[in-house]
């Protein structure tokens, strides 16, 4: 592993210094002759650097300051320039210091360049940038003793610099710019799948802490009745058979007591954070716009928040506002609307969830909430399990609030409305 992550970084390093020496062949010579090159070789480099934190900077500007040498040598070569190698070698060696300089120097700021503001970075990169063509300057007035330079020269080099850096620091920032939108759109993707997965689970662990408990009460009715067996001296096989249920149910309750502290660890690990309210809201509407979209069916949501705070009971929220919400996608036939509302009042948190769909009798309402009720058959005739409303009931007793349910005449559907205490929502402060 370790010579193929050295290998892949030799390989990076030639990239930056190929593509380097090749683009300081678009240059700009703002003096007489070709004394000294403004080129785009430089504005590459820096955008490398910049880009590829994971480079050794030092190695990567010897590399690529001998490259270019190398390389703008053999195109003197190539075009027949008149000079011998030794003074192609010569006139172009201060290229090879100027590269070298930059990376040192950007070697020293590197552990602090996520700090600086794009506008700060840019000029600490225009001043390496002139800091580094002064160590060419000079190398070119002690290798070629050429120092012709002007005042107002030195001063068009400076703007030169200036406008370089800050145009490869502004396509630096507008890449970091992208790359930062879709790490954002991944970790909301990542959140809504554990906010979903979270939700799911939820409901799960509810029911299974719901078995135990009946699983509990069965074991000691069970117990009790053997033990009255026993006192009554009744038959014998009668009484030990009672016994051995007994203690298969008190098997079973274990097992499950097992499987429910390893679901609440990964309901603890998966969703740790708070939500507001109108994060809850948003999310069961994007699910469950989803959801409608698998059935084929065109529906309008519509959310109405007026007050808006930060909970820690989200995912049992999320179970309950999922569960109606997905009711009303289902009942609505092809096309329609679902509006979602949460307000306060009289410090009790309210929500509606509001669908357009055909309604419910009146003879099905004492029994919507009763576990094993439904109204939903499949295709084949066979009915549903009847326990999603029994859930949201349970889940909003947890909450010391009440769930109702009234037609809407001009909805044309039905509306449910939970009202809770806020301050069995509200996290504190």
């Amino acid at each position: 592993m370790g010579q193929s992550i050295l290998r892949m970084r030799v390989a990076q390093i030639l990239l930056v210094a190929v593509v380097t020496a090749v683009a300081g062949e678009f240059k700009i010579n703002p003096f007489d002759g070709d004394i000294f090159r403004i080129a785009m070789g430089s504005s590459a480099f820096l955008l490398f650097l910049l880009l590829m934190r994971q480079l050794p900077y030092i190695s990567t500007g010897i590399a690529t300051g001998v490259v270019v040498l190398l390389f703008r040598t053999a195109m003197d070569a190539v075009e027949g320039s008149g000079q011998t190698f030794e003074q192609s070698l010569n006139s172009h060696f201060s290229a090879m210091v100027y590269y070298i300089v930059f990376a040192l120097l950007m070697h020293a700021i590197k552990s602090r360049l996520d700090t600086f503001h794009p506008l700060v970075l840019g000029a600490v990169a225009a001043v390496i940038d002139l800091l580094s063509n002064e160590m060419e300057l000079l190398t070119r007035l002690i290798v070629l003793d050429s120092a012709s330079f002007r005042l107002n020269e030195w001063t068009y080099l400076m703007a030169i610099a200036v406008l370089r850096t800050y145009f490869t620091t502004g396509v630096y920032s507008s890449i970091s710019v992208s790359q930062m939108r879709i790490r954002a759109r991944e970790q909301n993707e990542r959140i809504e799948q554990m906010l979903g997965f979270g939700s799911g689970l939820y409901g799960e662990v509810f029911y299974l802490k719901k078995s135990i408990g009946t699983l509990e009460n069965v074991t000691l009715n069970s117990f009790e009745l053997y033990r009255n067996l026993k006192a009554g001296e009744g038959p014998e096989p009668y009484s030990r058979q009672v016994l051995d249920i007994t203690q298969q149910i008190h098997e079973v309750k274990k097992d499950s007591q097992r499987i429910l502290a390893g679901l609440v660890k990964l309901v603890e690990r998966e969703v740790t954070a708070d939500m507001p309210l109108s994060g809850i809201l948003r999310f069961t509407v994007k699910s469950n716009a989803k959801y409608a979209e698998m059935l084929g069916k065109q529906i309008n949501f519509h959310i109405h928040i007026t007050s808006d705070y930060t909970t820690d009971s989200y995912i049992p929220l999320l179970t309950l506002l999922n569960n109606l919400t997905a009711n009303a996608v289902e009942v609505i036939k092809r096309k329609g609307s679902i509006n979602l509302d949460a307000y306060e009042k009289d410090g009790m948190t309210i929500f509606t969830v509001t669908d357009s769909g055909a309604g419910i009798h009146k003879r099905d309402l004492e029994l919507l909430f009763e576990p094993g009720f439904t109204t939903k058959f499949d295709e084949e005739g066979i009915a549903a399990t009847g326990i999603g409303l029994s859930h949201v009931r349970d889940i909003v007793n947890m909450f010391e609030g009440t769930i109702t349910v009234q037609p809407m005449s001009h909805a044309g559907g039905a509306m449910f409305q939970i009202i809770v205490p806020s301050a069995k929502l509200r996290k504190e402060e």
